[in-house]
Order: structure tokens, then C-alpha cells, then sequence
């Protein structure tokens, strides 16, 4: 599937359950039986994703509530993780020179700058029920 550029990206809310737990947010995929965890950063650009707000609005929001400076580049790499979670409307793609300079390098700049702003998702695939009773029984 062919990327396309999205000005104002959209969170996406259906099929979702959100849980907020110790400055974490958890959102579970009931169609895809994944759970995601997404640290405050990224929790903060999935929320601010209204299909309203640009990419520069949401890092200067993030700047004001975090009191720290979040730049631009951050906010493309949260949505980089939230689409590849799938919890996006719509796909991003992420400016020319984000794009050349690669997704590790781009780490290691944002990491350099500022460990509490990198956005960081953590997927689990969850059992199924069956999966889930079919553990050993008691002794």
C-alpha cells in the first residue's frame, strides 16, 4: 500500500479499548487482539491526532504540557510507530529529510536531544480465550 502525506493525521478510535496505568497508556486492538502500550510521548501525540491539528501544532502543545521542547521530528517518529501499531486513520509519511536520514539515526538525534521526548510503543500479541485456558492446571 502506497503512503500518502496526511497534514492534520487522525487518531484512529474504533475497535480500541484505552486503559491510562502509571503514566503509560495501554490501548488494546480488539481486531487485532494486540495490546500497545504507548509511553507518555507517544500517548500525548495519539491523543492530540484530531484530524484537525497539524504536525507543528502538536509538537508546540507537547512543548507546553510537557515543559519540555519538543520539535517536529519527535511528533513524525510517534506517528511513525502509531501507524506501523495501526491505531492511525489514515498513513503517514514523514518529511524529505526524516525520510533520508533514516529511522536510525533519527532515533539516535532524538535520543541525543532528549530521552523523556522519544516515543516509544510496545506491542503484544494477546491470547485468545482458548489460547488462554490451556494453560496447566493447579497442582
Amino acid at each position: 500500500m502506497d503512503s500518502i502525506e496526511v497534514k492534520y493525521p487522525a487518531a484512529r478510535k474504533s475497535r480500541l479499548i484505552q486503559r491510562q496505568l502509571d503514566g503509560e497508556l495501554l490501548v488494546y486492538d480488539t481486531a487485532s487482539n494486540k495490546a500497545h502500550c504507548l509511553n507518555d510521548t507517544a500517548a500525548r501525540v495519539w491523543n492530540a491526532c484530531d484530524g484537525r491539528t497539524s504536525v507543528p501544532q502538536i509538537a508546540a502543545h507537547l512543548s507546553i504540557d510537557a515543559a519540555i521542547a519538543v520539535d517536529e521530528q519527535t511528533v513524525w517518529l510517534a506517528l511513525a510507530h502509531l501507524e506501523k501499531t495501526q491505531l492511525l486513520d489514515e498513513p503517514v509519511v514523514p518529511p524529505e529529510l526524516l525520510q533520508q536520514i533514516g529511522r536510525r539515526n533519527a532515533v539516535r538525534t532524538l535520543a541525543l536531544a532528549s530521552v523523556v521526548a522519544v516515543p516509544f510503543i510496545t506491542s503484544i500479541l494477546a491470547p485468545t480465550p482458548a489460547q488462554a485456558a490451556s494453560g496447566k492446571p493447579p497442582p
